[in-house]
């Protein structure tokens, strides 16, 4: 056993704490469906309230869930996946079931000693449901469906011009939509109560029980302004207002410990009755992107994360706000700071059209960046582009190409490379501050070295990968963040 005096890695949290812990690791046998994975676990002192402490972070993303624990410094002691079964038809019962295999593949030592969780969910995925007994009124409108026409112009016709909710998937655009499909005027004729959740509020409500909590960047696609905390004046006045989350809540921020029947399913911590000790809190959340943000550990003003996915996706720490529809830019509040970002439809799609990850390997230790190939692609797999520029017909620019593959992959990764700068240029010129400092990397290029040497010399600033990446780590810190605020106003209330 040894005692380490550790600053915990965390957005805005500048506390010192003290961690006992014994050290030791063993793989879990995992199924065919999970990668499970234990570190060290052990003793935390985090309040005069516990003595040792797990936090927990759940992400239901795009394809499957992740879930991760966390101890005090930041350290991981569990984390599972699971996929969604294919072609899913009633996604809530898929979630819901997912949840309870996740939590339930936590071993018992670790689920007793967690303290807080939070969730993360796909942006604008949006639920009708029943606030009285959380039944599902609609199916599941998902991240990515676009509404129809009529509900588009009615939201256009209500909100400011270029705002964020006129976008076809937005949150507001589903909501309008059951509106005049009048799926929530149905429900109240049979006696219901109807309110719109968000996937990460929803997941949230199994635990804690409450169907009106959201959070400041899930609600941001159904109209709400984080800068003022409130929503505007002419969302408010429309017929279906009623059925919004009527608390949203800063990232992280307690919600509610769980209900008895939660703890009994779930095997997480408890209430205990006469005591200050809320057992398991359940604390709010955020998106998927904005949590694998958080996770790595971006803390000041001009620090960037850019995600080198299928598209590029850049994500900036700003003292300022910034949104410019025209370019598909927005903000989302972070702390007291702004999130700024956009993405650029170049990215690892065109990579994989023409290379094999075998031979992405074997190509890029062959370059020699001190002879640049002076190629001036616009690598796209299809005609269109919004950012850097905004351009629906701009086409593929990837002539000539040089029998040579190695000079060919050099080429396309340099311009690949100068798009991101480009990108990061025009979020300072719209009006992001400071100018970006460094900038951290996730996703499957983060691994290439050359490709990363190639963006620091584009950007002009350091460029590395993020240590941690996973959203569910992200929600981890959360849950620790919300936390703390408990533990913290409880000492107060006591002193």
């Amino acid at each position: 056993m040894k005692l380490h005096g550790k600053h915990a890695n965390s957005l805005a949290d500048r506390d010192r704490i003290t961690t006992l812990r014994t050290h030791h690791a063993f793989w879990h046998k995992a199924d065919k469906r999970s990668i499970t994975k234990i570190r060290g676990q052990g003793r935390c002192v985090v309040s005069p309230l516990i003595s040792m402490a797990y936090y927990m972070g759940m992400d239901f993303g795009t394809s499957g869930a992740r879930l991760t624990v966390i101890e005090d410094d930041g350290s991981t002691v569990f984390e599972t996946k699971r996929a969604y079964a294919h072609a899913e038809q009633d996604w809530s019962s898929a979630w819901e079931r997912l949840l309870w295999e996740l939590l339930d593949s936590v071993p018992e030592k670790i689920r007793s000693e967690v303290v807080s969780v939070a969730f993360d969910g796909t942006s604008a995925t949006s639920i009708l449901v029943n606030q009285v007994d959380g039944k599902v009124l609609a199916p599941v409108k998902l991240y990515n469906e676009a509404q129809a026409e009529q509900a588009v112009q009615a939201v256009k016709a209500i909100a400011p011009a270029s705002h964020t909710t006129s976008a076809s998937t937005s949150t507001l655009c589903k909501l309008m939509a059951w509106h005049l499909e009048e799926v929530w005027q149905q429900a109240e004729s049979h006696g219901m109560k109807p309110c719109l959740m968000h996937q990460a509020d929803w997941l949230a409500s199994l635990l804690h029980g409450s169907r009106s909590v959201s959070d400041w960047n899930n609600a941001l696609k159904l109209g709400f302004d984080p800068e003022t905390e409130a929503y505007p004046e002419w969302l408010n006045n429309q017929a279906f207002s009623h059925l919004l989350p009527s608390t949203v809540l800063a990232p992280g921020s307690p919600v509610a410990p769980l209900t008895a029947a939660a703890a009994l399913r779930s095997g997480l911590p408890g209430s205990i009755n006469g005591s200050s000790q809320p057992g398991c809190l359940v604390c709010a959340g955020t998106t998927d992107s904005i949590a694998a943000f958080v996770a790595a550990g971006v803390t000041e003003a001009g620090q960037a994360v850019t995600s080198l996915g299928s598209t590029l996706a850049i994500k900036m720490l700003s003292q300022t706000r910034v949104d410019d529809a025209t370019y598909g830019v927005y903000s989302h509040r972070l702390g007291n700071s702004w999130l700024v970002g956009g993405a650029s439809n170049t990215g690892g799609a065109v990579l994989r059209k023409f290379f094999a990850d075998s031979e992405l390997h074997s190509l890029t230790q062959k370059m020699d960046l001190s002879c640049p190939t002076g190629l001036d692609y616009y690598p796209l797999v299809k005609p269109g582009e919004r950012f850097p520029i905004n351009d629906p017909g701009l086409r593929p620019r990837l002539e000539p190409r040089p029998a040579d593959n190695v000079v060919f992959l050099q080429g396309v990764l340099e311009s690949m490379a100068r798009i991101e700068g480009e990108a990061y240029k025009l979020l300072v010129q719209l009006g992001a501050s400071p100018a970006v400092t460094e900038v951290l990397t996730a996703g499957g290029g983060a691994v290439n070295e050359m490709w990363t040497q190639l963006r620091a010399g584009a950007i002009g600033v350091p460029v590395s990968a993020a240590k941690h990446g996973d959203a569910s780590y992200g929600a981890a810190l959360l849950a620790r963040q919300g936390w703390r605020s408990h533990c913290s106003a409880q000492t107060k209330k006591e002193s």
